[in-house]
C-alpha cells in the first residue's frame, strides 16, 4: 500500500512518476503512519505492567497491530511534500503525536509521539524503499522504530516487516507482509523475534505471525502467535512446540497432493481464499491483542479503519491552532475526499509543480532547505542514522513556515 514511494529492480523509479489520482486514498503517508497510534491501550498497559516478560508481550502485540489497519487497503496515500506537517492530539487515547516531512528525494517522514501523562514516547523515521516485480511491488519500509518507558528506563527498537501489493497490473490486488521482526529491550537484553509468513502453497500462511520472547541468555520464555489481520496470543514454548509438530505433518500430507501451474509468469498472483477457520487456539493460551472491527461501511471507504476516518477531520476551532503546512490542509486529499476527482487530479498537479519550481529556486540562490521540528542524528539506542524530535511543535508559534500548498 507504500506503491508509487520508489521503485527499483526492473528499473522504474515510480517516485518521479505522476500517478493518477485515482489510485490514491484521500489521507497523505504522513496520516498513514498516525495509524501506528491505533491501539495505543497496548502502549498504556506496558508502561503500567510491572513485570519485564508482560511488557514484551504488549510491545510485540503493539509492533503486530501497527500494520494491522493495512489489511485491505490496496489504495496509495498521498506522497508528502516536503516540510509538510500532520499533528494528532488524542486525549481519550492518552497521547500526542506529531510528523514531518524531512526529506523528499528519498522520501523520509519523521514522527514523535508522547503519552499525555509523560509515560512513554513513540518515535521514528521511515523510507519506504520499493521494488517493482512485474506483477507485485513490495515495499521495505526502512527505519527505526523507538518506544521508551520512563518510568521503567526502558527503550524497544524494532523495524516494521515488509509489505507485498500483489496484482498491481490486472487480477483483485490483495496485500501480504512478510520478513523478521526484531524486537530489543536495550536495558534487560531480552529480545523477541516474530516471523511474518509469507503466504505460501494454498495460502495456508497468509496473514501468519509467529515467534518467541527470549531471556538475555536467549532461551525461549514464551510463544507468540496469530495474525496480524487479526489477533496475536501467548503461550507456554513447550506447548507451542508440540502443536507445530502436529502441525507440519499435516501440512505435509497435503503437499503431497499439490501440483504447481507453469504458466504463473502469465496470470494474476491468486488471491488465497478466504479461511473458514481463521487461527486455531492452542490450549493454555493468552490473548494479548485482537483487532477493533471495521465500521460497516468501510469497504465503501477506501476499507478505512474507524481510526482512519477520523484522520482528516477539520473544525473551526482546529484550523485555528493548526499550522499552515498540516496535510488537513492539502487541497488535493480533501477534494478527493469530497469526491471530486477532477479538482483533486489538478490540485495534485499544481502541489507538484509549485515543489519542484521551490527547488530550482532553492539550488539557483544556494538557500538552504530548513527542517522545522526533527533533526539528523544517531538513535540514542542503537546508534543508527535516525531522525529525532527537536521540540517545540506544541508552543504553537507558527511564524516563519513555508507556503507549500
Amino acid at each position: 500500500s507504500l506503491l508509487g514511494y520508489r521503485v527499483t529492480g526492473l528499473g522504474l523509479e515510480l517516485s518521479k512518476i505522476t500517478m493518477p489520482v485515482i489510485f490514491n486514498e484521500p489521507l497523505s503517508f504522513l496520516q498513514r503512519l498516525t495509524e501506528y497510534m491505533e491501539h495505543t491501550y497496548l502502549v498504556q498497559k506496558t508502561s503500567a505492567s510491572q513485570d519485564s516478560i508482560h511488557r514484551m508481550k504488549c510491545v510485540a502485540a503493539f509492533a503486530v497491530s501497527a500494520v494491522a489497519s493495512q489489511w485491505e487497503r490496496t489504495g496509495k496515500p498521498f506522497n508528502p511534500l516536503l516540510g509538510e506537517t500532520y499533528e494528532l492530539l488524542r486525549s481519550d487515547l492518552g497521547f500526542r503525536w506529531v510528523s514531518e516531512q524531512v526529506s523528499h528525494h528519498p522520501p523520509v517522514s519523521a514522527f514523535h509521539a508522547e503519552g499525555i501523562k509523560s509515560n512513554f514516547m513513540f518515535h521514528g523515521s521511515i523510507y519506504p524503499k520499493l521494488k517493482f516485480w512485474g506483477k507485485c511491488v513490495e515495499a521495505e519500509p526502512r527505519g527505526i522504530i523507538t518506544l521508551e518507558l520512563p518510568l521503567h528506563n526502558e527503550a524497544y527498537t524494532w523495524t516494521n516487516p515488509t509489505c507485498c501489493v500483489h496484482n498491481i497490473i490486472m487480477g483483485q490486488l490483495w496485500i501480504e507482509q512478510y520478513g523478521n521482526v526484531e524486537i530489543i529491550n536495550h536495558k534487560t537484553g531480552e529480545r523477541c523475534r516474530l516471523t511474518f509468513k509469507p503466504c505460501g502453497i494454498f495460502g495456508k500462511e497468509l496473514h501468519k505471525v509467529e515467534g518467541y520472547i527470549l531471556d538475555k541468555s536467549k532461551r525461549k520464555i514464551c510463544a507468540l502467535y496469530g495474525k496480524w489481520t487479526e489477533c496475536l496470543y501467548s503461550v507456554d514454548p513447550a506447548t507451542f512446540g508440540a502443536h507445530r509438530k502436529s502441525d507440519t505433518k499435516r501440512s505435509e500430507k497435503d503437499r503431497k497432493g499439490s501440483t504447481q501451474s507453469n504458466n504463473a509468469a502469465e496470470e494474476p498472483d491468486e488471491m488465497p481464499p478466504p479461511e473458514a477457520e481463521t487461527v486455531q487456539v492452542i490450549a493454555g493460551s493468552e490473548l494479548i491483542w485482537r483487532i477493533s472491527p471495521r465500521p460497516d461501511n468501510s469497504r465503501k471507504y477506501y476499507a478505512f479503519t474507524s481510526f482512519a476516518l477520523q484522520l482528516n477531520e477539520l473544525d473551526a476551532e482546529m484550523e485555528r491552532a493548526l499550522p499552515q503546512t498540516d496535510c488537513r490542509l492539502r487541497p488535493d486529499i480533501r477534494a478527493l475526499e469530497n469526491g471530486d476527482i477532477d479538482a483533486a487530479s489538478a490540485e495534485k498537479n499544481r502541489l507538484e509543480e509549485k515543489q519542484r519550481t521551490a527547488r530550482k529556486h532553492r539550488s539557483k540562490s544556494d538557500e538552504e532547505w530548513k527542517i522545522r521540528w526533527f533533526h539528523q542524528g544517531p538513535n540514542p539506542y542503537t546508534g543508527a542514522p535516525d531522525w529525532l524530535y527537536t521540540g517545540g511543535y506544541w508552543d504553537r508559534n507558527y511564524s516563519h513556515l513555508p507556503d507549500i500548498y
